[in-house]
């Protein structure tokens, strides 16, 4: 930065720092009269070497900083709003959304058509996943013994549309009586269910053959984020058979596309209440 004045000023502001009060007294030494340095000026200060370069024209030495800087973090999209509707300027201030990282950013002081910005006042919303939805989410896919899936299924009935949960409940405490037991088969029924077969021991008689069936899916009612309304989320039930032992599962239907719709109604919801379109993207 060029020097603006030498020596300017005759009152001080600002408590000048080790680096500069030295530079005063060489100033002194060498026989020269020291002067007061102003605020907000930089001084170029003569020494028995060179010159000196004492710069207070940082927002330091200031009653108040000459812009505005920082980044701010919301929760969601009405705090967002309210924060743009504060800083923002018309036809400087953008908006980006980052698909893979479900965030919204807003470059308070960007560059204008004409002219440059700093870049360094910024907004940004991280939408967070429900811990609902990281409740199912977090099974999807996964196979577990009978108890543990009977008691994840009653922990979270509230999340169920469909089948009903008086239907689900007698299911899982089919589950949990049936630990004992050998299943040794399945079948396809013609409304979509899984029929097993298994053996359940009976003193006297040897064994007794049963069924029990599993129904093919689930339909789920989930707010994938925060601030996002519920949608019905499809889950099929899947089992797998493991030297008589019955494992318990289910597959989520493309939960990337739930999320991927939600955070699209989160964008929406954010131009709607900012006013200004959202560039698809990431701010440098």
């Amino acid at each position: 930065m060029t020097p603006r004045s030498t020596y300017s000023g005759d009152v001080l502001e600002a408590k000048p720092t080790r680096t500069e009060a030295d530079a005063i007294a060489e100033a002194g030494r060498r026989g020269g009269e020291p002067r007061v340095l102003a605020p907000g000026q930089v001084h170029a200060i003569p020494t028995a070497t060179g010159v000196q370069i004492v710069d207070l024209d940082t927002d330091q030495y200031r009653g108040a900083p000459l812009r505005k800087t920082g980044t701010t973090n919301v929760r969601d999209v009405a705090a967002f709003a309210q924060y743009y509707a504060k800083h923002s300027t018309p036809d400087v201030s953008e908006v980006y959304a980052n698909l893979d990282a479900n965030r919204i950013t807003a470059v308070l002081d960007a560059n204008g058509a004409d002219t440059p910005g700093w870049a360094e006042h910024r907004l940004v919303l991280t939408v967070r996943r429900t811990r609902n939805w990281e409740t199912w989410a977090k099974l999807d896919g996964e196979f577990i013994g009978q108890t543990a899936f009977a008691e994840h299924i009653e922990a979270n009935l509230g999340d169920i549309a469909e089948p009903a949960g008086a239907d689900l409940l007698e299911l899982c405490q089919t589950f949990q009586a049936t630990t004992e037991v050998a299943f040794k088969s399945g079948s396809l029924l013609a409304n979509g269910a899984r029929e097993l077969q298994y053996t359940e021991t009976v003193e006297a008689s040897g064994g007794r053959t049963k069924q029990i069936q599993i129904p093919k899916g689930l339909t789920l009612v989930l707010a994938p984020f925060e601030d996002n309304e519920p949608v019905a989320v499809t889950a099929r039930f899947r089992y797998r058979l493991k030297d008589g032992h019955l494992l318990l599962g289910y597959v989520l239907d493309q939960p990337d596309d739930v999320l991927r719709s939600a955070f699209d109604r989160i964008i929406a919801d954010t131009q709607e209440k900012t006013s200004t379109t959202i560039m698809r993207g990431t701010p440098a």
